[in-house]
């Protein structure tokens, strides 16, 4: 994922903005680390690159 997209992402609940705490970058690329909305305080993970937005009871 690119630092930029955070520009664009929000929560999927509830529109509002999500906190970014990176655990695994390359480059510029964030690789592993968490989405997190304070508003619902759900958080999103953020694996191979990918930020999985799915709520969490639609999640496998």
């Amino acid at each position: 994922m690119k630092p930029d997209l955070m520009e664009i992402l929000c929560c999927p609940t509830c529109k509002g903005d999500l906190t970014l705490t990176k655990t695994k970058t390359e480059g510029v690329e964030i690789l592993e680390g968490n989405l997190r909305c304070p508003k619902c305080a759900v958080d999103y993970p953020i694996s191979d690159g990918i930020p999985n937005l799915l709520p969490p009871e639609d999640r496998d």
